[in-house]
């Protein structure tokens, strides 16, 4: 058997018993008995009602997982990857093109698969729990909306990526693809917030009042400048709450779900925004885009020595060898990787969330707001207050709420 193909088999139903024993693990780690520090934030049938919302979310995970990996490994062994790049050589005789075609074919093809898991998901499990406010309607537009941003911003993304690994071949080609992604990534953190977010949310500056004005008020003593104080319609899809800031440098933005001004004091809004500045502060997002960056480069270099490897298209049992299979064949070799990858991330990211904490109760000065923030965004999106060790080591980027307020606490 093709030494290739027996290394992805592996990697496929590896990566699949490993997430099936961490979300088995975290259901069994389920806490019956409520958190003295939640007392007076959750109710004992609250309570319980986030439990059978963790319980089936995880079920129906995995058996979407199920059903993804059965299907990739069928579509590997009866040669469906030939028979799409058939397709697209026949549509196409431009190497460019055809690769659209290819990748173009397999991906709508695994939307296609997804959609009947989304309805459920959102009109299913997040209708039973309360959360659901997305119409049909809605649903279907916003489905429309990210193909077409899939086809305008990835599609020309993967062409040239197609195009620079033809015309530079062994050249270098791997670093001319990872300077021209940095840069494409870059150059959408600073257009989204103005470009793409608003096709999405109704982005509505911030009336005049107390809140307004506190927000403000911090930002300003945080020598912190921001372009603009925005509302957005999140209540129009969930009841669940969030804010965040988009944008770099002076494109910066805070944005507050309707939800969370409804639900949260002025104090408890501004100690989460608090945090949110703690990460810029900090340098937290530079970092990340940091990291981000080299492990593109990491990839696009390992990616070099396999994109035309005979071997491992054979594995998926193609007539031809071409850049763009190449590409999506890679990423199956790519995966462990990546999953390390994950995991770094993840524990980077849990540190700076300590930080971040840090950074709002020293310059806010109210870490009880902070605390009750904290505690009402767990119960209001009904989160986990005990998940397995081993599921926050592999999955969380942020750390589990105890373990938060439990530092706040401490802090001197």
């Amino acid at each position: 058997m093709n030494p290739y193909l027996v290394i992805i088999l592996a990697i496929l139903i590896g990566e699949y018993v490993l997430r099936v024993t961490v979300e088995m693990l975290n259901i069994s780690s389920v806490g019956f008995s409520l958190p003295a520090e939640f007392e007076g934030y959750y109710n004992p049938e609250d309570y319980s009602r986030s439990q059978k919302y963790l319980k089936e979310n995880t079920y129906f995970s995995l058996i979407q997982k199920t059903v993804f990996t059965t299907v990739v490994i069928i579509f590997i062994l009866s040669g469906g990857f030939n028979l799409v790049d058939r397709i697209s050589r026949d549509l196409s005789s431009n190497i460019e093109f055809s690769g659209l075609i290819f990748a173009g074919i397999i991906v709508f093809g695994l939307q296609i698969i997804e959609i009947p898991f989304s309805i459920y998901q959102t009109f299913v499990i997040e209708e039973k729990y309360g959360f659901n406010k997305t119409t049909v309607k809605t649903f279907i537009t916003d489905l429309i909306k990210n193909w077409i941003l899939l086809v305008i911003i990835a599609g020309p993304a993967f062409y040239l990526i197609v195009r620079l690994f033809v015309e530079f071949s062994d050249q270098g080609a791997w670093l001319w693809c990872w300077l021209a992604t940095v840069l494409l990534s870059t150059f959408f953190i600073f257009i989204a917030p103005v470009l793409i977010l608003p096709l999405f949310n109704k982005f509505t500056p911030l009336e005049d009042g107390e809140l307004k004005k506190a927000v403000s008020d911090y930002a300003n003593s945080q020598k912190f400048k921001i372009k603009g104080i925005f509302k957005i319609d999140g209540s129009r899809r969930s009841s669940k709450s969030n804010a965040f800031f988009t944008g770099l440098g002076k494109s910066r933005r805070i944005a507050l779900f309707d939800t969370l001004i409804q639900k949260h004091t002025t104090e408890e809004i501004v100690s989460v925004l608090a945090h949110e500045v703690g990460h810029y502060k900090k340098k937290h997002i530079i970092k990340r885009l940091l990291l981000s960056a080299l492990t593109k480069g990491l990839m696009f270099y390992l990616l070099s020595f396999f994109i035309k490897n005979p071997g491992l298209f054979n594995a998926f049992r193609m007539d031809e060898i071409s850049v763009y299979a190449g590409l999506i064949f890679f990423s199956f070799l790519y995966t462990p990787i990546s999953f390390i990858f994950s995991i770094f991330g993840n524990l980077l990211s849990r540190k700076h969330e300590y930080e971040a904490d840090r950074y709002a109760v020293r310059t806010y000065q109210n870490p009880e707001a902070f605390i009750s923030a904290l505690k009402k965004l767990t119960v209001n999106n009904l989160s986990n207050l005990s998940p397995h060790r081993l599921k926050v080591f592999l999955d969380y980027s942020h750390p589990p709420v105890l373990k938060r307020v439990e530092a706040i606490r401490k802090m001197p």
